[in-house]
């Protein structure tokens, strides 16, 4: 199987959903850690929030909150 339709297949259960949410809110985290970061973390908070960005965009997020709107 492809990765992608690894991840289509796990688009099926609200708990992978709901997992990727939390991505989303360490994502969110880390931005608003960015603005209280002394600079020479900038770079460190910055390789984060690039890594859940590139999740958040292999699967999908706005697709998969769709899916599962009633459970998020």
């Amino acid at each position: 199987m492809s990765l992608e339709k690894d991840i289509e297949s796990l688009h099926n259960y609200e708990h992978f959903a709901r997992f990727i949410k939390v991505i989303e809110a360490l994502r969110e985290e880390c931005i608003g850690d960015m603005h209280e970061a002394p600079t020479e973390q900038l770079q460190q908070i910055s390789g984060r929030i690039i890594t859940y960005d590139q999740i958040l965009q292999m699967v999908d997020l706005k697709k998969l909150e769709k899916r599962h709107k009633d459970f998020l």
